[in-house]
């Protein structure tokens, strides 16, 4: 009988070096493989603004103050007062209303009082399309001015990690921005410009944005109460669900972008 030899830990095979094989909660290694990286990517980003020019980071710093003080001060109309202009518009307030949802959240403001009025103005049929494309539209002119601006990641820190998740989200950026679309606690205009700094690409950024924020927007639109500002039992749920497919995808694709940097030694 052939005598058979356990084969140790980081022992070889084939030429091939066998790395053991850790076993542990994932949840818990991902979050801490995260943690890790963002500490990583703050100190590269500390360093780099260290050796930014003075002008080019006060320009950056002003316009993240106007955003959020815009954000902040300025009052986000009604649902009351939108029927109000409704009316007064006339004919053309689809359009009008189209325009306004674009222009307004391409600023930190949320699009959820958009979506509800949506759903109160024009009622599922015509709402969803408008609430939907409009948040669409609203999203790709945000990546775009960040873009346009200069503030892209890759042009600001110079790490070979930042390189490595620019790189991977520029080959598939659409499955997180997918994911993290689903989740209704992540901010609708933060996201936008955290993709507009990343390398992700225009075309599976927005189809990608179409269906992410489609099962959401559509739920406020159908179960949301504008009026009253009650939140349906129904509407949580929808929200739960949605957020769990969004959290799934994205610990998949952290999953997958450890394993793509796991080096495999050969001999």
């Amino acid at each position: 009988m052939m005598a058979v030899t356990p084969l140790s830990a980081g022992g070889r095979l084939n030429g091939v070096t066998i790395q053991p094989v850790r076993h542990g909660p994932v949840p818990l290694v991902i979050v801490k493989s995260v943690v890790s990286a963002l500490r990583t990517v703050g100190a590269a980003v500390v360093a780099t603004l260290k050796t930014a020019p003075r002008g080019r980071l006060a320009a950056t710093l002003t316009a993240i103050v106007i955003l959020v003080a815009v954000a902040l001060l300025v009052p986000l109309p009604t649902a009351l007062q939108l029927r109000d202009w409704a009316t007064s518009v006339g004919s053309w307030f689809p359009l009008a209303f189209f325009a306004a949802h674009v222009v307004v959240t391409v600023f930190p403001f949320p699009r959820t009082a958009f979506t509800l009025a949506a759903g109160l103005l024009f009622g599922p049929v015509l709402g969803i399309p408008i609430a939907v494309a409009a948040s669409t539209v609203s999203a790709v002119v945000a990546l775009l001015l960040v873009r346009v601006a200069g503030w892209q990641v890759s042009r600001l820190v110079v790490h070979p990690r930042v390189d490595a998740v620019d790189k991977r989200l520029r080959e598939r950026g659409w499955p997180v921005v997918l994911a993290t679309r689903m989740i209704p606690a992540v901010p609708f205009s933060v996201l936008n410009y955290a993709a507009g700094a990343s390398s992700v690409r225009l075309m599976p950024y927005t189809l990608a944005t179409v269906v992410g924020v489609l099962p959401g927007t559509s739920a406020i639109v159908i179960l949301g109460d504008a009026l009253t500002g009650r939140v349906s039992p129904l509407l949580v749920l929808v929200s739960l669900c949605t957020a769990a497919v969004g959290v799934a995808g994205l610990i998949y694709e952290i999953r997958t972008h450890r394993r793509s940097q796991t080096p495999v030694t050969t001999v």
